[in-house]
């Protein structure tokens, strides 16, 4: 993509408008240098979500979601689960 420079104003308020297709976008601003700011386009994962992003986790979800694509689903006999299950007490 090639770069191309706009002219903004930041406004009194301190506020700078990017335009309306980037409007609800999460971002950073960095300062870079003297008069100089990068802003990036970023994604933001809540804390109570960062354990599925850990490498052992995210395997585990690659693998189990490529078996559920993979696997046709079969019709469980629920009188022979039980049995099983109840030979395990």
């Amino acid at each position: 993509m090639a770069h191309t420079a706009k002219l903004k104003v930041i406004g009194t308020n301190g506020q700078i408008s990017l335009g309306k297709e980037y409007a609800g976008r999460q971002v950073t601003v960095e300062e870079v240098g003297d008069e100089k700011w990068l802003i990036t386009g970023v994604a933001v994962i809540p804390k109570s979500e960062l354990w599925l992003h850990e490498p052992k986790t995210a395997a585990t979800l690659t693998r189990a979601i490529r078996r559920a694509e993979t696997t046709p689903p079969q019709e469980t006999d629920l009188d022979a689960l039980e049995r099983e299950l109840t030979s395990r007490i």
